[in-house]
């Protein structure tokens, strides 16, 4: 006689736990920025007396960063801003044009659908370009002139590829509803606009988590290419605070070995946590 077993419980979701190869892989990363840094540095002259040794003796790598870390953290902060405000402007414009997407309007499908391609398929600098240089840098508005600084603008610049990233995995998200659920809320008397906000879009959810997550992390690592456009943000802040030490080549690896530790230590845990959002939202169609 059959037996049939209890459900297994769901995974829980919660901070990755960090394992001993977490720690090992922070290790040997340090040491190569270390060994980096030892190798860039340039032969000591022997100094002439004791005192002089003193006055010219530079600082080390390590307290180079822990004297400029509360402004370079300060400068990551920023990055996390920028990442959360594109991701924000990104999603909600990417739901409106992913719903045209699948609109019975077929104007509006076919320019939901080209809006999508274009920025999807577009190098994310050169839509980062698009919006710092074709958007004015202020509005005059009732004779009040209203400046437009440079980091709204690249919140823009990286809300364009969300929103076509999102607009098709809204689009993906809703096509791989099965066809029993439409029928289902049609003969129960919905609408069509009922049937996607009350039955189809809770349903997607699930679905576009996982990579939604992944997008953001993406975003975050990104944002960086905002200092090419004069942002400043963390990789502007190292670059300022390598040429206030003087500009020495051993400092390259640590400082900037520094920023990429920061947005591993931040994007790290978003991966863990969409792979175990992967396996807990399994949906099978």
């Amino acid at each position: 006689m059959a037996v049939l077993l209890p459900p297994r419980a769901p995974e829980p979701i919660g901070f990755p736990r960090l394992t001993w190869r977490h720690g090992l892989f922070f290790v040997v990363a340090a040491v190569l920025i270390a060994s980096m840094a030892t190798a860039q540095t340039p032969p000591a002259q022997p100094p002439a007396s004791a005192a002089e040794a003193l006055s010219t003796a530079p600082a080390t790598p390590f307290s180079v960063i822990i004297k400029w870390s509360p402004l370079l953290l300060k400068g990551f902060a920023f990055n996390i801003v920028i990442s959360i405000a594109a991701m924000t402007l990104g999603t909600v414009t990417g739901v409106i044009l992913g719903l045209g997407q699948i609109s019975v309007n077929p104007i509006v499908r076919k320019v939901s659908w080209f809006l999508t391609q274009f920025f999807r398929n577009s190098p994310w600098l050169v839509l980062l370009f698009f919006a710092m240089f074709m958007i004015p840098f202020q509005f005059n508005i009732f004779g009040v002139i209203m400046p437009f600084p440079d980091w709204v603008k690249a919140i823009i610049g990286f809300a364009l590829p969300v929103m076509a990233n999102v607009s098709e995995l809204l689009r993906g998200a809703i096509r791989s509803i099965p066809n029993g659920q439409w029928e289902a809320a049609t003969s129960l008397g919905f609408t069509r606009t009922q049937t996607i906000w009350q039955i189809v879009l809770p349903q997607c959810v699930k679905r576009m988590l996982p990579p939604w997550m992944n997008l953001y992390s993406l975003i975050t690592m990104a944002t960086v290419l905002a200092s090419v456009v004069g942002v400043t943000e963390m990789l502007t802040l190292t670059a300022q605070v390598h040429a206030a030490e003087g500009g020495r080549p051993e400092l390259f690896a640590p400082l900037y070995g520094f920023a990429g530790f920061c947005f591993f230590l931040y994007c790290y845990p978003i991966g863990k946590l969409t792979q175990r959002l992967e396996r807990r939202f399994n949906v099978k169609t």
